[in-house]
C-alpha cells in the first residue's frame, strides 16, 4: 500500500473523521476470534491458526491447536497477575515474563495484550486521542494520536475508511473490512525492529462484549511440567513450526 509521503495540508474536522473511524472499536470489553497467521518473523515461517479471546484493559488468552485430532500445541493466558505459557505435549511451562515478551517469543510479534487488541479492532492505540489531522492528495488523510501513532484513512463515497497506520516500529496496513463488518477481516503487520516481521492475520467470526471471566485468562499447569526460560522458547517458537 502506497501511502501519503507529502507533508499535507492542515484538515478540519480531524476528531470528527477519527470518530467515524473509531465507531467500531469504541466500547470494547472484550473481544472474542479465530486469528489466522501466516508470514515470516525473524526469517522463519510464521503459520497457525489461533483462538484468542481479549478482555480490557491487558488479560488476553490464546490457544493453537494443530493435526487431525486438533492437539492442542501451547495455551498463553496473561492478566494482572502476569503471564503463563504451557505447552501441553511438553509438560512445559513459562513463568514470570510479560505476556508480549512471551508472544514476541512465540511469533515475534512483540505487543502487550492491550495494544494487540488495539489494532486488530483498528483502535490502533488503546484509548486512541486524535491531537492534529492532514489532507493528502488522492483523497488521503493522516490523524496523528497523541504522538503515539499516525492514522492513514481515504476517502470512500460519502464515509471515511481506515486503509493504515504507523505506531512505533510497526507497520499496519487494514487489508480488507467488510462493509457491514464492525472488525477488519485482513491485516498485514511489519516491523523491522527487534526483528524482521512481515505477517498477515485474518480474523474469523470477530465477536465483541461477550462475558469472559476471570477463569478463561487463568492456566491450569500441570504438576509435573517442567520450567523453561523464556530464552528457550524463543529459539524453538512453536507458531514458527506449525
Amino acid at each position: 500500500m502506497r501511502l501519503p509521503v507529502d507533508p499535507g495540508t492542515p484538515l478540519a474536522g480531524y476528531a470528527d473523521i477519527h470518530r467515524e473511524l473509531a465507531a467500531g472499536c469504541a466500547g470494547i470489553r472484550t473481544l472474542t476470534t479465530a486469528i489466522s497467521l501466516a508470514g515470516h518473523a525473524g526469517g522463519e515461517q510464521l503459520r497457525g491458526r489461533l483462538a484468542a479471546g481479549f478482555r480490557t484493559p491487558n488479560d488476553m488468552y490464546l490457544e493453537l491447536r494443530a493435526g487431525p485430532l486438533r492437539t492442542v500445541v501451547f495455551k498463553l493466558a496473561a492478566n494482572a497477575e502476569g503471564a503463563t505459557l504451557l505447552l501441553p505435549a511438553d509438560k512445559q511451562v513459562v513463568r514470570g515474563a510479560r505476556g508480549e515478551d512471551i508472544l514476541g517469543a512465540l511469533t515475534g510479534i512483540e505487543l502487550a495484550p492491550a495494544d494487540l487488541l488495539a489494532i486488530l479492532t483498528g483502535c490502533v492505540v488503546p484509548s486512541p486521542n486524535p491531537t492534529g489531522g492532514r489532507s493528502h492528495a488522492g483523497g488521503w488523510a493522516s490523524i496523528d494520536l497523541g504522538g503515539a501513532a499516525t492514522l492513514y484513512a481515504q476517502r470512500s463515497g460519502n464515509r471515511w475508511r481506515l486503509r493504515a497506520a504507523r505506531r512505533g516500529p510497526w507497520r499496519i496496513e487494514y487489508l480488507e473490512w467488510p462493509e457491514a463488518s464492525r472488525f477488519p477481516r485482513r491485516i498485514a503487520l511489519a516491523a523491522d525492529d527487534p526483528v524482521a516481521v512481515d505477517v498477515q492475520a485474518t480474523l474469523t467470526e470477530p465477536e465483541a462484549n461477550v462475558d469472559l471471566g476471570d477463569d478463561v485468562f487463568v492456566i491450569t499447569v500441570p504438576r509435573d511440567a517442567d520450567v523453561i526460560p523464556l530464552e528457550q522458547l524463543r529459539r524453538s517458537g512453536p507458531l514458527r513450526s506449525q
